[in-house]
């Protein structure tokens, strides 16, 4: 048996041997596991997973490489990923540079050749794990007592903001649609509302489908203030997913709380529901070991309906401590725990899990045309040049 040339150690002293991919040193982050079989691409570069290393429970990773049209984000923000297999190559006609390729130009630790099954069961058992790679150069001694000093020195994501860390410096429009084969992303022509998209670590393919359903978005730092965003005159406003606790980020909170009062359209997809959830009295809790795939099923309450969703959060609404105005609008199947709100007062909604579907299933798409259909019923589009009307919205 050949010298490993990685390691990976738990904050409770487990310890697993394996092969270094991507680039040597040590990186430090919260353990999970996502049960998605696709899309580990648009996984590593989706910013919520800041401070989080990675584990893919399906074998084998890296078969079609990487390409730049499949980035969810600037580069990659996971801390580190933990998978079964690399394969030797990789095959796919859309493909610039294999995963290994990918993780070493983006300076990503990674350990490959372990038992992916026993450490998901025992996250699953114990809960979501601080934990280090440490991944050589080359086969050769690894300091295990290194590993888990690192390991347990990391201070856990309960209690850490992270959506001002991951969040744009600057505002920025978007007109970019949704990709087709052999065309590429559409280009935007006619747009018919403007959304402002508070950016907490905003996946791009969120943007694609807000833009590909005739909204001209101006995406916005996650500390900026309630009075800016309403001075841009949007037809509504979008609260993004993104990383770490919530209940840190009083400036998103605070300014979440002015713009619903305001009557305002407002959507928010993950960490945004987390924030619509604080911004209207509830609170929010650490969760076991999250929600973390491509294939969750989600039932929605007032029909019936049971959908497949992609999901990747570690903190959610706690139902008992849900105001009067906030109803629950969709429930996990997994677990009973809260996956979509709405207000019962204002023309607000928020969802858990990701419709945009990057990588995922399809079946919650629907919640952006709901979005859309309330800034028709709140507004005219802004090209007609006609006032807001002043209808309540029902929900």
């Amino acid at each position: 048996m050949s010298m490993p040339s990685a390691l990976l150690a738990l904050e409770d002293g487990s310890l697993f041997y394996g092969d270094s991919v991507g680039v040597p040193g040590q990186a430090a982050g919260e353990v999970v596991f996502n049960t998605a079989m696709t899309g580990y691409q648009e996984i590593l570069t989706d910013p919520s997973y800041a401070r989080q290393i990675v584990t893919l429970t399906y074998p084998h990773i890296g078969n079609t490489g990487a390409n730049p049209e499949d980035m969810e984000s600037p580069g990659v923000y996971a801390t580190g990923l933990v998978i079964r297999d690399l394969p030797l190559a990789h095959s796919n006609f859309r493909a610039a540079e294999s995963l290994a390729e990918f993780m070493r130009r983006h300076k990503l630790v990674g350990i490959a050749g372990i038992d992916t099954r026993r450490l998901t069961r025992l996250l699953r058992e114990k809960g979501a794990q601080n934990g280090c790679i440490l991944a050589l150069e080359k086969a050769g001694k690894l300091d295990k007592k290194e590993a888990l000093k690192v390991a347990r020195a990391f201070p856990g994501l309960k209690g850490m903001d992270l959506a001002k860390v991951v969040t744009t410096k600057k505002p920025y429009t978007w007109e970019e649609g949704l990709w087709e084969l052999g065309k590429g992303h559409a280009q935007q022509e006619h747009p018919r509302f403007h959304v402002v998209a508070c950016d907490y670590g905003i996946k791009r393919n969120i943007l694609r489908m807000l833009a590909a359903r005739g909204c001209r978005l101006t995406v916005v730092p996650a500390q900026t203030p309630a009075e800016d965003i309403l001075k841009m005159k949007p037809d509504g406003v979008f609260l993004s997913n993104g990383p770490g606790d919530p209940e840190p980020c009083a400036y998103a909170i605070d300014t979440i709380r002015h713009i619903i009062d305001t009557g305002l359209p407002v959507f928010g997809i993950c960490l945004g529901l987390q924030l619509m959830g604080l911004a209207s009295g509830a609170r929010t809790i650490k969760m076991k070991f999250g929600h973390h795939g491509a294939n969750h099923p989600v039932l929605e309450v007032v029909s019936g309906r049971v959908m497949i969703t992609s999901q990747n959060h570690g903190f959610a609404v706690d139902e008992t401590s849900l105001p009067s105005n906030l109803r629950v609008t969709h429930r996990s199947l997994f677990d009973g725990s809260v996956q979509g709100l709405e207000r019962t007062d204002k023309p607000a909604f928020c969802f858990q899990g990701h419709p945009e579907a990057s990588p995922g299933p399809h079946d919650v798409s629907p919640l952006f045309d709901r979005f859309i259909g309330m800034m028709e019923q709140n507004t005219s589009p802004r090209s007609s040049g006609t006032k807001k009307k002043e209808e309540k919205v029902a929900l």
